[in-house]
């Protein structure tokens, strides 16, 4: 995987990314890219071994740095639709019509607002232990408890001390924005999952993951292609259940 990091300016944030080029060897799917988004609190790094796979069998591979995370800038807003904006727009930046998709937690909230505003450029949508929001305000007081809790939005951080660089470039002040976030419905987001048409695979890490099993089945009814496969981890599969995870991904994207 290309180690060069490129920095772009997205709609005044700078935001940084690693793109493999064109691949080496030979694949039907040589000309889809697949862009690696990660979870809060890591950066573009997290997905490294996955990448490498992708590229030796001929893939080309784009892993950006989430706004306020890795090489990409701080910024005053946090929104969880402003990660996804982020995506799409250096997706449209380097000129993709088609590409595979594959977001772990927060990266999974972005892929799939890149699946909703554009459904053709989604060919597969991949979504690793995306806590699922709130979808009203009645909800919110019977499920609060089931809300990710501080230590658990910290995960990524702590689970990346091995590379210090992620944990020192990540902007704390979002984890109080992202708390508010979870704690806010979003009927809109809800609401849109129809509109997602690419064949859509959900990876759950089972009782210590971050994913409600009740709406994941909402998800799962609300997706028109929707696969739910289930892990004996927590949040970070593609971590801890490393093998696992690519003999699950890696046929779903074409191998």
């Amino acid at each position: 995987m290309e180690s060069t990091v490129t920095r772009v300016p997205l709609d005044g944030v700078l935001i940084a990314y690693r793109d493999s080029g064109a691949p080496a060897v030979a694949h039907p799917l040589s000309d889809v890219p697949v862009v690696l988004v990660h979870g809060m609190g890591g950066d573009g790094h997290t997905w490294q071994r996955f990448a490498q796979r992708l590229v030796r069998l001929g893939r080309r591979v784009i892993v950006p740095d989430l706004r306020g995370h890795g090489h990409s800038a701080h910024t005053a807003s946090y929104r969880f639709d402003a990660f996804g904006a982020d995506v799409l727009l250096l997706c449209d930046r380097l000129g993709l019509t088609t590409a595979d998709l594959v977001g772990h937690s927060l990266g999974g909230y972005a892929a799939s607002c890149v699946a909703i505003e554009r459904p053709e450029l989604v060919r597969r949508l991949v979504i690793e232990e995306q806590p699922l929001p709130l979808r009203s305000g009645d909800e919110q007081v019977t499920l609060t408890r089931r809300l990710p809790s501080p230590p658990e939005l910290w995960h990524a951080t702590t689970s990346l001390l091995r590379h210090p660089r992620a944990v020192l470039a990540f902007d704390r002040s979002m984890t109080r924005i992202a708390l508010e976030q979870f704690r806010k419905p979003d009927p809109e987001w809800w609401g849109r999952l129809a509109d997602i048409t690419a064949p859509t695979l959900m990876l759950r890490g089972g009782p210590g993951g971050m994913v409600d099993p009740d709406k994941l089945e909402i998800f799962r009814a609300a997706v028109a292609d929707c696969t739910v496969e289930t892990f004996d981890c927590g949040h970070s599969i593609h971590r801890d259940r490393y093998r696992q995870f690519a003999a699950t991904v890696l046929p779903f994207l074409g191998h």
